[in-house]
């Protein structure tokens, strides 16, 4: 929300009921009920209402909720805009485009994002897009564009940054340091008088040496002071303003009192210059890894239209257009495959590192690449609503919902900007006053201090991490939709799963083909096939599917009944076969105590010796009780006078089920829990084969949401008994489903984490955090990321402050020099905590499973 200089968040509302005194006073009485509101200020003319409130104690839709309430209607003339500033860098910049937009009459709400260099910005219908534009550029930032303009540019790229007009003059400026060093320290004899003066308290003559440092200053400190008069302007204390300060300070005590500060005032021009250099730099590797996002998807697209191929761009596409992609090519936009064949590589969208097999009626992505044939898509989407699209959209906006350690350090920079200048300003004046000591030495050591009172290192040092960790996680296959999400995930004392399309496939397939009294597997297979072809139970679809895929004969089927709650029946080829439950067949007098296996090797139960012969099962205590316990479900096929076999389908379990759950373990989540609406027995065998701690079945949804409640509690006990440096947030549970029929479970959980959620908007909505393709494998991943990111923010937040405070204390001691202070407390540490951050780039799924 916007802030109005002063701490508090503003919201302005259209109520246009609101029309005399009366209302008014009715209004800001049902405001004032809420806690944490500064301010009101009823427009009776206009028809709105501004509030100043606290924003962590209330919200923008409660005090709406307050207003209507009262019986007044509070209407949404807002719109939105997005604009880029790609020169808003650091914390320091936004600060300065925040106050910038406070003054705009009609801005509602704005989120400046310096790791983008975009500010999204809120207005009512009195404000526009123009009012917003012209106030960012008033605070010294050019806009290069809008969302609504479209005229968005790229973020600027890491080699331009040295080539920029700022940079030209930086090495300007270093090359008349130079020269200024060269003439005071080494050519002192032609270091001649320029220009003669005195003051009343010294000698105030110019030297070539000092001429040299001022056309430093004045090449190298344009910028800066220019920056620090729009500081100034807009009532923002950044480091701009105070960079200004000490340079103008410094050529003031200099020329006014003849203390030679030309060198201090050189070196901070050419010093800070570099250092902000050095921070475009670092910030835009981490806007770069955002940007190779937005790159995945191509600018143009081959569309078929009346027969005839044209290429056109992107955005003159259009929903059942037909685009062709050939090998090689990237696909341009979400769709359908309606003609050819091909493998698609979806590593961009799913993580995938296997090529996926594609042909009709497939679905594809933007930004997918089409590795090997030619492919005609109908295109299902919009060029801005496809999945890269909105992917990266989200990203974006994942920057809005701040860590709790963001909103730490950003309440702390609040006073510790403070803090440390009036430190400078005792540093200053004391000795000098009290103990004699000489005013020119403490000077500088004030100066060296208002160096250092600007926070931005560490207050940059959270959103680059998030930035870098989001970007990364998307890169493979996970979007994380807020740093909020990405923190908690690395905090989590639990994982709860779904089972059906969680640890399993979520699709029924054959597992094992018994036959019995002297038929083959493929006899078994074909009656099956005849007695399911018609049936519209799952298990069917599933014994059909096997059937055809061993390529049997087919049977001529003729009198087909469904047996409700025991099987089917059929005459096949003119015989009566039936297929279902142990129970269909029992009632049909079959001893199944009694049976014979075609081949004992191919039986999966134990054999018994009741016969002649050793391959005699007993289907009733044994075999089928065997495969059940495995999970699975048995069917039985036979004629009227005779078993052919079983049949066995289960919903198979993920291949990476297993190594996921294990690493998972080893990477210390000790409370792995698998809840479903299955029954006891079939969850007992799947727990048992993936290796969770526990399992809870028979579960319905309002079932699941009170189990997460459950494991959330316990976690938080647990996390409780940690050690103090650990406790950062409050422990918790991840819940892992498939996005819909979990949709109350994932959205009681601490983090709610989507299975396969390419392609499926509801998913993407609702999903704390979605794995875009159906890989458990992603989710040991996430964590890991999620978990060094919380260590690298850590790292980042209390390296920065200490080596800040550490060269503090030692400035009055005349430990550090003014170089230093500009170089490592603030370049050093802001390139420092961002290569740090990078390092998160480097974590992927692979490399953390071992594979």
């Amino acid at each position: 929300m916007s802030g109005n200089g002063s701490g508090s968040d503003v919201v302005r509302l259209s109520v246009p009921d609101m029309d005399c005194a009366s209302c008014a006073g009715k209004v800001e009485n049902s405001v004032r009920k809420i806690d944490g509101i500064d301010a009101i200020d009823a427009g009776v003319t206009t028809g709105t209402l501004t509030v100043e409130y606290d924003g962590e104690t209330t919200s923008a839709d409660e005090i709406s909720g307050r207003v209507e309430k009262a019986g007044y209607a509070v209407e949404d003339d807002s719109s939105q805009v997005t604009v880029s500033v790609p020169d808003m860098d650091c914390a320091s910049c936004a600060g300065k485009v925040e106050n910038a937009l406070d003054s705009v009459p009609g801005v509602r709400s704005y989120d400046t994002r310096p790791t983008t260099g975009k500010a999204v910005v809120t207005t009512d219908s009195s404000a526009s897009v123009g009012d917003v534009t012209a106030a960012i550029e008033n605070a010294g930032y050019e806009v290069t564009g809008t969302s609504e303009d479209e005229r968005g540019e790229s973020p600027r790229s890491s080699e331009s940054v040295w080539r920029s007009s700022r940079a030209i003059k930086t090495w300007i400026s270093g090359v008349f340091v130079a020269l200024g060093l060269l003439f005071e320290f080494a050519l002192t004899g032609q270091n001649a008088t320029v220009v003669a003066g005195a003051t009343a308290v010294g000698n105030a003559d110019i030297t070539v040496a000092d001429v040299s440092f001022l056309l430093a200053v004045l090449v190298g400190g344009q910028a800066i002071v220019t920056n620090g008069y729009y500081s100034l302007r807009n009532r923002n204390l950044d480091i701009d303003l105070l960079m200004s300060v000490a340079i103008l300070g410094a050529l003031v005590v200099s020329v006014g009192f003849g203390k030679s500060l030309y060198l201090e005032a050189a070196t901070l021009a050419f010093l800070f210059s570099v250092a902000e250099l050095l921070e475009r730099y670092s910030m835009d590797k981490a806007r770069n890894s955002l940007q190779e996002l937005m790159d995945l998807s191509p600018d143009e697209a081959t569309v078929k239209r009346d027969g005839v191929e044209e290429t056109v761009p992107v955005d003159e596409v259009r929903i059942g257009d037909i685009v062709v992609v050939r090998p090689g090519e990237k696909i341009p936009m979400d769709g359908t495959v309606t003609t050819g064949e091909s493998a698609v590589n979806q590593a961009p969208i799913t993580g995938e590192s296997v090529p996926v097999d594609k042909s009709e009626d497939d679905e594809v992505f933007a930004g997918t690449i089409n590795e090997g044939g030619y492919l005609e898509i109908e295109v299902t989407s919009e060029a801005d609503d496809n999945t890269l699209s909105r992917i990266v959209a989200m990203v974006e906006d994942a920057q809005a919902n701040k860590t709790e350690r963001e909103q730490f350090v950003e309440r702390f920079a609040d006073y510790y900007t403070p803090v440390v200048l009036g430190f400078a300003v005792l540093v200053t004046v004391v000795p000098p006053l009290f103990f004699s000591e000489p005013w020119v030495k403490w000077f500088v050591y004030g100066l060296t201090l208002v160096v250092l009172s600007c926070p931005c290192a560490f207050v940059i040092s959270t959103p680059v991490t998030v930035v870098s960790g989001i970007t990364s996680a998307a890169k493979n296959g996970v979007l994380v939709k807020g740093g909020n999400h990405l923190e908690a995930m690395g905090e989590v004392e639990a994982v709860a799963f779904d089972k059906t399309g969680t640890l399993t496939k979520g699709e029924l397939t054959v597992t094992d083909v018994i036959p019995l009294n002297g038929n083959t597997e493929d006899d078994v297979l074909r009656c099956a096939r005849g007695l399911e072809a018609r049936s519209e139970h799952p298990i069917g679809d599933a014994i059909v599917a096997e059937a055809n895929g061993a390529n049997v004969a087919e049977h001529e089927i003729e009198d087909f009944e469904s047996l409700t709650g025991k099987g089917v029946r059929a005459d096949l080829s003119g015989t009566t076969h039936y297929a279902g439950k142990p129970a269909l067949f029992e009632n049909l007098d079959f001893d199944l105590n009694h049976v014979h296996a075609t081949d004992g090797s191919v039986a999966v139960a134990e054999t018994r010796d009741l016969c002649e012969r050793n391959d005699c099962l007993d289907l009733l205590e044994e075999t089928v009780p065997s495969l059940q316990r495995e999970g699975k479900t048995v069917v039985l096929i036979g004629r009227e006078d005779e078993l052919e076999g079983i049949v066995a389908v289960a919903d198979e379990v993920r291949p990476e089920a297993t190594a996921a759950i294990q690493r998972l373990r080893d990477l210390g989540i000790d409370n792995l829990v698998m809840l479903t609406g299955d029954n006891e027995r079939t969850a007992k065998a799947i727990a048992e084969q993936v290796g969770v701690d526990e399992f809870r079945a028979g579960l319905l949804p309002e079932d699941k949401v009170e189990a997460v409640e459950e494991l959330d509690e316990e976690s938080g006990s647990v996390h409780e008994q940690r050690s103090w440096a650990r406790r950062t947030s409050s422990g918790g549970v991840a819940m892992v489903g498939d996005g819909i029929n979990d949709a109350p479970a994932l959205a009681t959980a601490t983090v709610g984490v989507a299975m396969g959620a390419a392609g499926t908007d509801t998913a993407l909505e609702t999903a704390d955090i979605a794995l875009m393709g159906d890989d458990l494998s992603k989710l040991p991943y996430l964590y890991d990321l999620a978990h060094q990111a919380n260590g690298v923010i850590r790292q980042n937040v209390w390296t920065s402050f200490a080596a800040k405070a550490a060269l503090a204390i030692a400035v009055p001691f005349g430990l550090v020099p003014i170089w230093a202070a500009v170089l490592v407390g603030d370049a050093g540490m802001t390139t420092a905590i961002t290569g740090n951050a990078m390092r998160l780039a480097r974590i992927a799924p692979s490399d953390r499973l071992g594979e």
